[in-house]
């Protein structure tokens, strides 16, 4: 995989699309959450809180994975962009100044997620020169 500066993260509580993204090419990393269970809260009438525990690692994996990339965008729906990008400022490391944003998007496609990232780095269009 080519090495990239600018990435788009959608996730959830179950999983990061990750695009990196070039002048003209964008190559797709995926990272699952290790959850006890594919539900957040189990049924009625059960032992127990209701709710799954998140997974520790999940958050930490997608920062590694992002460990290049000098410029973030976070999309997708409910806390997690929020939860990400509030563990991505507060981590240590090389990367800690680099350019992160978070973006409330739905469960677009992966051609959206891309071209939302494209259009938010302004990668691909014309240099204008005065």
């Amino acid at each position: 995989m080519t090495v990239h500066n600018h990435a788009v993260v959608w996730v959830d509580h179950r999983t990061a699309k990750i695009f990196y993204l070039g002048l003209d090419t964008a190559d797709e990393r995926k990272i699952d959450a290790k959850l006890d269970n594919e539900h957040l809260h189990h049924k009625a009438n059960t032992i127990g809180s209701g709710k799954t525990h998140d997974d520790s690692t999940f958050f930490p994996r997608i920062d590694e994975a992002l460990s290049h990339c000098e410029a973030v965008l976070l999309v997708g729906p409910g806390n997690e962009k929020t939860l990400l990008l509030k563990h991505l400022q507060e981590a240590g490391g090389s990367h800690k100044g680099r350019d992160l944003h978070a973006e409330p998007i739905d469960h677009p496609s992966d051609r959206e997620i891309v071209a939302l990232g494209r259009r938010h780095f302004h990668l691909g269009e014309a240099v204008r020169e005065n």
